[in-house]
């Protein structure tokens, strides 16, 4: 019987000085992957521990993306805590960082004092717009970095009118692009021996996350997008709505069969996609007429018949029930103690139980491994008393109230 091979990134340690979600969900990333985790939290917690659904030191915004790790509280305001940081830093491989410069210069563990102390780790920043510029210093949440690069305009409703996509989509695509950029750096030292300070901020991650959108639209002039082929809308059924599309005269054809509309297929306005372009109006509209007649089982099951492309547009609880979910197993509920159960998506990537983090362990409450992790660095039971009553680190109470 052959065993599992250790998960990719298992040795690894991560020091994770990060808040928020951008540099929470990379460090979450590498830690599904293998990485053991020190989350350094303020005295007063991780800012998102206090935003959305939140209680006993938990919200869900900050469960989802430190689950697995341990925390260790630091005040870094004090001297004795920059120099703790800096000593837990020398333990590890990979040093995560999501404030403005000034700030981590002000902490002493910005890169280039861990490299004027002989560290050479992978150290990764992720900014709002990047360390220099005229915006530098500006502070950026998801919201603010959706509108200053266009997502929101990306985004327009039917009336035209800009919108945020709702999700933390800048925050959690800088997250992604940190943890692959991370990895990358990891295999360079493998390589070289040399450490890598990879950069990254929100600012240009979602700059290329519409890469294709921004050179289409100074294709066109500025002028309104019209989409990329004919039919190719959400429409309305007799009890919830449906997206249907046809990339190709293929699918349109298949589209055709399965709604019964052999006429279209006779018409010459319609024998290709420019075409199909030009009158979509017309295509549009008998679609919404014909779709608004049956529920939307009905066109599922014929669309899927012929292979049309189609979705039900589904709400967020007919996901977690989507049958292809519970046959891949995409979600599982997670037991938070003092937060109550929470339901959490597992590890996108194809590989065994042990080998991608399965068994995800919760999200500790802030300082709840400080004395632990203070042992790890050889610090003394004298230091850590001393430490604890100046206010150095915390402890946080054994207590878990379910």
């Amino acid at each position: 019987m052959q065993t599992a091979p250790p998960a990719p990134l298992a040795h690894y340690r991560v020091l994770d000085l990060s808040q928020g979600v951008a540099g929470p969900y990379c460090t979450h990333l590498l830690s599904r992957q293998g990485a053991e985790v020190i989350k350094v939290d303020p005295p007063e917690g991780d800012w998102a521990r206090h935003v959305g659904i939140s209680r006993n030191g938990h919200s869900s915004l900050s469960a989802t993306y430190n689950a697995g790790k341990r925390s260790i509280a630091v005040d870094a305001r004090q001297a004795q805590g920059r120099a703790l940081l800096l000593r837990l830093a020398r333990e590890a491989d990979i040093v995560v960082q999501n404030f403005r410069p000034q700030v981590v210069q002000r902490m002493g563990v910005d890169y280039d004092s861990l490299r004027a102390a002989g560290l050479d780790p992978v150290y990764v920043s992720i900014s709002g717009y990047g360390p220099t510029g005229p915006y530098a210093d500006r502070p950026a949440t998801d919201s603010v970095m959706q509108a200053d690069t266009g997502l929101m305009t990306s985004n327009r409703d039917a009336q035209g009118q800009p919108q945020r996509v709702g999700l933390l989509l800048a925050d959690i695509a800088a997250g992604v692009y940190a943890a692959q950029a991370c990895t990358a750096a990891l295999l360079g030292k493998a390589r070289s021996g040399r450490g890598r300070h990879v950069e990254l901020n929100l600012f240009e991650v979602c700059c290329a996350l519409q890469s294709t959108v921004l050179a289409e639209d100074t294709l066109r002039g500025g002028l309104p997008a019209e989409g990329v082929s004919a039919p190719n809308g959400v429409f309305a059924t007799a009890d919830g709505f449906i997206t249907v599309l046809a990339l190709n005269n293929d699918q349109f054809e298949r589209l055709c069969r399965a709604l019964d509309l052999p006429h279209w297929l006779q018409d010459e306005r319609f024998a290709s996609n420019a075409g199909r372009m030009a009158h979509r109006h017309v295509l549009h509209a008998g679609l919404q007429a014909l779709l608004a007649q049956q529920p939307r089982a009905h066109w599922e099951q014929r669309l899927a018949a012929q292979g049309a492309l189609h979705a039900g547009v589904r709400t967020l609880a007919d996901v977690v029930a989507h049958p292809q979910a519970v046959h891949r197993a995409s979600f599982a509920t997670l037991a938070q103690p003092g937060f109550g159960p929470l339901l959490y998506a597992a590890s996108p990537w194809p590989a065994d139980a042990a080998a991608c983090g399965a068994s995800l362990g919760a999200a500790p409450r802030t300082g709840e491994h400080t004395r632990q992790i203070l042992a790890e660095a050889g610090c003394t039971p004298q230091e850590m008393e001393q430490w604890m009553a100046s206010g150095v680190v915390h402890q946080c109470a054994q207590e878990v109230m379910a």
